[in-house]
């Protein structure tokens, strides 16, 4: 861990938003930013604009994932720097509209920080998501929120994996959080699922004042599950599956599976077994949405991750 003198200076987070509606059928963050657009005064913080926003309308009003493509992989180089024309899909359009609103990507003017709220058909319960295992400030938030939700549980995936890591909507903003929020049903709300990502957001935004107000965060340490892998169904030559996840791994979401445990059941009763070299630790598993991705779950490797300790800059 980094000595007490070992401190850098990062500039203050002046600048927040929240987006709910990345994908239309996540019914918690839907909820709770139209709740704070009519009326911000539980995200309001001194030193802080906060702006809550739903990204993509079309998807929310239709109550489905996207309408053309999805919007949480389309802030790529090429879909930000394409021509406006008759025809463009919505999504495109609207990270377009998106990177010009809160960045633009990757530049100076580029929103501080940026929430993006999604619920999970998977039993994963809070997750916060990190695109860098270098963020010193993203680090210390999770750090904060793990610490202050305990005992309740906060996991964190990093997904930093070179082909696997994709082109988020959060993206735009310098320091990028995922917060996936399960198990609920698509097109569902639960009170539990609701309360818990609103608790979240609430550490998140208290954490971002303390550091705008001057505080000194220490050192600290934060396990993260490192994305590994992609593991699909098995399939047929035709691509149709042949299996369903194992009852021992449905629902199982952060615990380890080892070597010789099962992994798939087939629709005649076989069983599948894990044959990879290491334990991992599955995440997303038999989410609704990924069946598309042909993605059944994840693997993870879990890390620990130091963080030197920060403070505001004041020059």
């Amino acid at each position: 861990m980094s000595s007490l003198t070992n401190i850098s200076s990062l500039q203050e987070a002046k600048r927040v938003a929240i987006f709910g509606g990345t994908h239309g059928n996540e019914m918690s963050g839907i909820m709770l930013v139209n709740m704070w657009i009519l009326n911000a005064a539980e995200i309001e913080r001194k030193r802080l604009v906060t702006k809550p926003f739903i990204s993509n309308p079309r998807a929310v009003e239709k109550c489905t994932r996207y309408i053309n493509t999805d919007l949480n992989r389309a802030f790529t180089p090429e879909n930000l720097s394409a021509p406006d024309f008759e025809g463009l899909p919505y999504e495109v359009q609207r990270a377009k509209e998106i990177n010009q609103l809160f960045g633009p990507k990757g530049s100076s003017d580029a929103y501080d920080v940026i929430f993006d709220l999604h619920n999970t058909t998977s039993n994963m319960g809070s997750t916060l998501i990190l695109e860098s295992s270098t963020d010193l400030f993203n680090l210390q938030m999770v750090h904060y929120i793990k610490k202050v939700m305990a005992p309740h549980t906060c996991s964190v995936l990093l997904n930093e994996h070179p082909q696997l890591k994709y082109s988020t909507t959060r993206s735009v903003a310098k320091h990028p959080v995922g917060l996936e929020v399960g198990p609920q049903p698509q097109g569902v709300l639960r009170s539990n699922v609701f309360e818990s990502m609103r608790t979240i957001l609430k550490h998140a935004l208290d954490f971002i004042e303390l550091f705008n107000s001057g505080v000194e965060f220490p050192p600290c340490t934060v396990e993260v599950f490192r994305v590994q892998e992609r593991m699909d169904f098995p399939r047929d030559t035709n691509s149709n599956i042949t299996a369903m996840v194992h009852p021992h791994l449905q629902d199982c979401d952060w615990e380890p599976l080892n070597r010789g445990d099962p992994m798939f059941l087939t629709f005649d009763g076989r069983t599948i077994l894990y044959e990879g070299a290491s334990t991992v630790y599955p995440t997303f598993i038999n989410e609704a949405a990924y069946y598309e991705k042909q993605q059944a779950f994840l693997t993870t490797c879990r890390e620990i991750l130091t963080a030197n300790a920060i403070r505001k800059s004041f020059k």
